[in-house]
């Protein structure tokens, strides 16, 4: 008898242990499905950075041929991130809500590339069209956005200074004017000006700072992470800034016609 019930206690134990199993793994997955969509670092850097190179290679060049088009698609972005901030509820929100962010980034590109891209200077006000309601939306639930269009906007007018600093602003109005045959030459031999030690040494300081601030942004992100988020979004956005430059110049070296300029 001793023996019997000696078998049955971990026969009705393994009993309760596998009628357990599967509920905690139910609750597991709830509780994963429930995670926001953004929730992580990584994902966070991957979405915002992403959203930065699509427009840059895309935009200027369809807002040059088809600009009224182009900008109709602001209202789709923004329609889109507001509908997936509101049907997406929790889990969605921050993705509808950078959604929302590149919204403002991709009206003033169209506006600019398309009605006014030979007058550089005017670049960053009208790239600059809705940053008091981004500064506004900080303060909100819409902060990642908000973060989003303000970090582009800062990369921007860093870029902006650095083509007024080595010399090449007067280009500009060339390139975007000159035929479809002759851009690509003449966007080739402004690049090939960029190549002499001072501007290296301009370029690679303006690098360094770029860096430097997105780093700091990163190192904000630890203090809150919910606030945090934003500036891991403003990090990733302005890095990602840094390279697009990079690559940019290097197009317009070795391919001009791949600028997305022309």
């Amino acid at each position: 008898m001793s023996v019997g019930s000696t078998k049955t206690a971990p026969i009705r134990g393994s009993i309760e242990v596998t009628s357990i199993d599967p509920t905690q793994a139910r609750i597991q997955d709830s509780l994963s499905s429930s995670q926001p969509f953004l929730s992580k670092p990584r994902a966070l850097q991957f979405w915002a950075g992403a959203m930065v190179v699509l427009p840059v290679f895309l935009q200027a060049s369809w807002a040059h041929f088809a600009p009224l088009s182009a900008c109709f698609f602001t209202f789709v972005i923004l329609v889109a991130g507001i509908a997936i901030a509101k049907l997406g509820k929790a889990r969605w929100f921050e993705f509808g809500s950078l959604l929302v962010g590149v919204s403002g980034s991709w009206l003033g590109g169209c506006l600019f590339w398309g009605w006014l891209r030979s007058h550089p200077l005017l670049h960053i006000p009208v790239e600059a069209l809705v940053l008091p309601i981004a500064i506004a939306a900080l303060g909100t639930k819409w902060r990642l956005g908000a973060a989003f269009y303000i970090s582009c906007l800062l990369g921007t007018a860093i870029t902006d200074l650095m083509i007024v600093l080595t010399g090449v602003m007067d280009q500009w109005p060339i390139v975007v004017n000159a035929s479809l045959d002759l851009a690509p030459k003449i966007l080739h031999e402004s690049a090939l000006k960029l190549i002499n030690l001072q501007t290296t040494l301009l370029l690679s300081t303006a690098a360094i700072v770029i860096s430097f601030i997105a780093y700091q942004m990163k190192q904000r992100a630890n203090i809150d992470f919910e606030i945090g988020k934003s500036w891991i979004v403003a990090s990733a956005a302005l890095t990602t800034t840094l390279w697009v430059d990079g690559l940019f110049l290097l197009t317009a070296l070795f391919q001009p016609s791949l600028s997305g300029l022309i």
